[in-house]
């Protein structure tokens, strides 16, 4: 089956976040593309890999998380990096002849728009550094 990402609304990757009985690496799969823009918080059990490394990781992730039900991908706002990761990912899983029925996704709207949304509750954001955020534009 030929492995394509699509877009995941917030809400799916929140319910998986926040359900105990569900664990990152083994339910599902989240990696954020960011560069040094992952600095100030990222999205609990994410791994970072920098988009720009995306080609000579693709593999390690593929042995690392093809087994993975669903992989989310995403950026600052999901509109080039984290679509062209989950690109790369798909196009070198599907390469290698590897069968799977996983789900590669990708985060609508990014961490900015999972930030802006969930900023405000506990267990949504690790790491998280407000002054980094000071600045953003947020609609509340």
């Amino acid at each position: 089956m030929t492995v394509v990402p699509v877009f995941a609304e917030p809400e799916e990757l929140y319910d998986l976040v926040l359900d105990k009985t569900k664990q990152p690496g083994k339910d599902y799969a989240i990696v954020d593309v960011r560069d040094s823009d992952y600095i100030g918080g990222h999205i609990p059990g994410s791994i970072n890999v920098p988009a720009s490394q995306m080609y000579d990781k693709a593999n390690d992730l593929i042995r690392d998380f093809s087994h993975v039900p669903k992989v989310y991908f995403h950026c600052a706002l999901s509109q080039v990096r984290g679509p062209k990761s989950a690109r790369i990912y798909s196009e070198t899983m599907n390469n290698l002849g590897i069968e799977s029925d996983q789900k590669v996704k990708i985060l609508r709207n990014g961490f900015e728009g999972w930030h802006a949304k969930y900023r405000k509750e506990e267990g949504l954001i690790e790491d998280y550094d407000k002054s980094v955020w000071e600045y953003a534009i947020i609609e509340e």
